[in-house]
This record gives structure tokens, C-alpha cells and sequence, in this order.
């Protein structure tokens, strides 16, 4: 992600812009064809000074003005008349907004690598643990059993659900932004949508039915996604960081290989850390998205300037959190009998609901529940087994037998439909394809 959103390759995507929009409008005779040739040639980020732009830009409020300059003094070395027909038609907002579209539509392209290996690996993790007893908690506390392969499942289809909403995004949302000076551009007289569906298709961007340049609602759905994305990153660190306590140890992230690292940070938390962190930092840089929205009337002042720079660091954050995330996902480690001890840990109890549910369908709901209640206080006071207590009671000898006890203590005996929601999970995973 850096790597794709460093500041010359968005210069390039810039540039790309403004070769894309002589090529465009040479074809429809606007640009003169010996023009063109001069365009293309200055139209590469090398041949710039990031730093000069960047103060440049500092100066007149935002970079494209400093960069529509610096362009047109290029074109000039080898053909004064080719520099008038730079940006032309354009407005500086046009260029700003389609270099942004185009990183967004990289980065989300980027996302999706890790994205990819996430799933995959939480898919996999959970077709293993399908059969692996855990404890479910409510509140923080033991509240049923169920299949680790179900958490793990829950965790792969989050993040496809972001998958699916960051491809449809990249189709619907990162359109062409091209209108000229209000949106209409006039400057082109009757050329300005040819040369408009030129442009799209040259950047292979959609083409919007009308300018965007104060309805900003597409790129605030972007934020969300991104923002959505790094929040269900942590949800999947804060249930490891809590797994990975030393009370629990039921499943950890994979050691760190850095022979630099010290004991405490190859076992440490260091993955689920950078998961929780990105997930606390990503909604304040929304909030920014969000805010930007409330433009004014045709052409806005100083929202559309606080996306630009406050886009990649989301998108960095995002990342992070996910990257950090897929290497949990591949390098998981689970101890399966700590998982079940910890499923035992209170005599039984855990396992009162079945019994409840049991004793209900031969006496009533209230009865049953008033019987194992009292068990169950009972247990807890004398530090006894659930089971032991309930074989004792003779209402409940005279309905459930010593092998009727034996299996509803059982802890993956009773699991309503966990294993088909496993299926459901992990089948729809496969059915989706892995397109972009």
C-alpha cells in the first residue's frame, strides 16, 4: 500500500489524467496531433520535483494548480504552441479528483491481495476446527459450547462481506470526474461529453451521469469500506488478544520470527496490537471523509483538499490492520485441549442450558429450570460437578438416565445448528469467485 500510494506514483496518475485528456480531445480534433506527441512526452513524474511541487502547492492551496503550472513549462521546452493545450477545458478539482479515484481504485486492488490470503486462511482454519470444542461467551463469561470452526468461519465471512462491498465499490463508486469550471464543461462547446467518454475510457473509469464535484457521497462510501474493514480487523485482534491471555490459552497468533525480538514479543500480541490500533485510528480519519461532504453549490473551498491528503493515510491504515490480520489467519495456532479444559473449567455448568432444555421437554420449562438452578447453586457452594450434583436428584433420576446425563454433558452434543452454519459460511466463500 505504500508502494502504491507513494507521492510519485500519484504524481504519475495525475499526469495520467491530463495525457489522457489531450489524447481524448486530440481525437475529436481540439488537440492538434503534433501537440499531443509534446504532452505525452512531459506527462512523466519523473521529470518533476516533488519537493517544488509540493511547496508550490503549499502556496496556492493544493497541488494541482502547482502541477497544471509545471507541466505546461515542460511542454514549453520543446513546443511553446503544445503547452496552450494542456488542461485544457479542465478545472484543477477535475484533476484532483480523477488522480484520486484512480489511487483509491489502486489501493483497492491492493487490498484485496491480503484480502484474498485472509479469507482463505480463516476458511481453512475453520473446515479444521469444525469438530474442535470451545467456549462461547456472553458478556465475557461462559455461556454455551460451540465449534471454534464456527468463529473462525464468522471471521472469513466478515471479511468477504468486505471483499464483495470494496468490488462493488471499485465499479460504482471510482467514476470519471471531469466537468470544467461548474460542471458543465463549456469550455468544449458541443465536444465536452465526447471528449468526457474518451477520457473514461482511456483511464478505464465509469463514466458518471453528470459531474461530481460537491456531491462527494461515492468517496464517503469508500471511507466507510475501508473503515468497516479495519473495524472487523479488529474484532478478529480483540477475540485473539483475549484467546492469547495467559488465564485462557486457547489459541495464539504465530510467533514472531525476528531473531531480534525478544521472548515476550515472539509470544507477544504484536499482530492482534496493530489490528486493535488501526481499527481505533480509521474512524477518526472517516469522520474527516464525512465532514468533507458538506460542500458549496457548484465548486466547494477546502473540503475536497482535506480528502486528498487524508485519503491515503485511511487507506494505510486499513491496510495495516488487515495485513496484520491475514498473518494471524495463516500462522494461527490453537491448542485444542486447553480449548476443551476451558470448556470444563466450571464443573459443568456451561452445559445447564441442555440439561435444562432436557429435563423441559419431560416436565415444563419453569420446573426444569428451578431443578437445575438449584443444582447449580449447589455445585458452585460445595465446588462439585454439575453432573455429579444433578445424578443425586431424584427428580431428575426419575427422567433422564445416567447415560442420558453422560451425553448432554457431551459439550459439542449440544450445538444446534453450528455445523451448518460452518457450511453455510465457508460454501458461500467458495462460490463467490475471487475476482476483483
Amino acid at each position: 500500500m505504500r508502494e502504491t500510494l507513494q507521492d510519485r506514483t500519484r504524481l504519475q496518475r495525475m499526469l495520467d489524467f491530463e495525457l489522457a485528456l489531450a489524447r481524448a480531445q486530440a481525437a475529436v480534433g481540439i488537440v492538434p496531433a503534433l501537440a499531443l506527441d509534446h504532452i505525452a512526452s512531459a506527462a512523466r513524474a519523473e521529470r518533476f520535483d516533488i519537493a517544488a511541487l509540493a511547496q508550490a502547492g503549499s502556496i496556492r492551496g493544493h497541488i494541482a494548480s502547482a502541477l497544471v503550472e509545471a507541466l505546461t513549462a515542460e511542454v514549453a521546452k520543446s513546443d511553446q504552441a503544445a503547452a496552450r493545450y494542456v488542461h485544457w477545458g479542465a478545472t484543477d478539482q477535475d484533476l484532483i479528483d480523477t488522480a484520486l479515484v484512480l489511487d483509491l481504485r489502486a489501493a483497492v486492488d491492493a487490498l484485496m491481495l491480503d484480502l484474498n490470503r485472509a479469507i482463505d486462511a480463516f476458511a481453512a482454519l475453520a473446515g479444521r476446527h469444525r469438530r474442535t470444542a470451545a467456549v462461547g461467551r456472553a458478556f465475557l463469561q461462559h455461556a454455551l459450547p460451540l465449534p471454534f470452526g464456527l468463529k473462525l468461519a464468522g471471521y472469513a465471512a466478515a471479511l468477504a462481506r468486505s471483499r464483495e462491498r470494496l468490488r462493488r465499490l471499485r465499479r460504482e463508486a471510482l467514476v470519471l470526474q471531469f466537468g470544467g469550471t461548474v460542471g458543465i464543461l463549456a469550455a468544449l462547446n458541443d465536444k465536452g461529453l465526447d471528449v468526457a467518454e474518451r477520457v473514461a475510457a482511456l483511464l478505464d473509469l465509469s463514466l458518471p451521469e453528470a459531474p461530481w464535484h460537491t456531491h462527494r457521497d461515492r468517496l464517503a462510501e469508500v471511507a466507510a469500506a475501508f473503515t468497516i474493514l479495519a473495524g472487523t480487523c479488529g474484532k478478529i485482534g480483540r477475540d485473539i488478544s483475549l484467546l492469547m491471555q495467559t488465564e485462557v490459552g486457547e489459541a495464539f497468533e504465530p510467533a514472531a520470527s525476528d531473531a531480534g525480538a525478544s521472548s515476550a514479543e515472539k509470544r507477544g500480541p504484536t499482530k492482534v496490537a496493530a489490528a486493535l490500533a488501526a481499527a481505533n485510528i480509521a474512524p477518526g480519519l472517516l469522520s474527516a471523509i464525512l465532514a468533507a461532504q458538506a460542500q458549496e453549490h457548484e465548486r466547494g473551498l477546502g473540503n475536497w483538499q482535506a480528502e486528498w491528503t487524508t485519503f491515503p493515510a485511511l487507506a494505510l491504515i486499513a491496510s495495516a490492520g488487515l495485513d496484520a490480520v491475514a498473518g494471524i489467519g495463516q500462522g494461527l495456532e490453537v491448542d485444542n485441549a486447553r480449548m476443551r479444559a476451558n470448556v470444563m473449567a466450571t464443573r459443568g455448568l456451561v452445559m445447564a442450558e441442555a440439561v435444562s432444555s432436557a429435563l423441559a421437554a419431560k416436565i415444563g420449562r419453569a420446573e426444569a429450570q428451578i431443578i437445575v438452578e438449584q443444582a447449580s447453586r449447589k455445585a458452585v457452594a460445595a465446588k462439585r460437578d454439575l453432573q455429579d450434583v444433578l445424578l443425586e436428584d431424584e427428580q431428575v433420576k426419575l427422567r433422564l438416565s445416567i447415560g442420558d446425563l453422560a451425553v448432554l454433558f457431551e459439550p459439542l452434543g449440544y450445538q444446534g445448528a453450528a455445523q451448518t452454519f460452518i457450511d453455510r459460511a465457508v460454501g458461500a466463500l467458495q462460490a463467490r469467485p475471487a475476482k476483483r
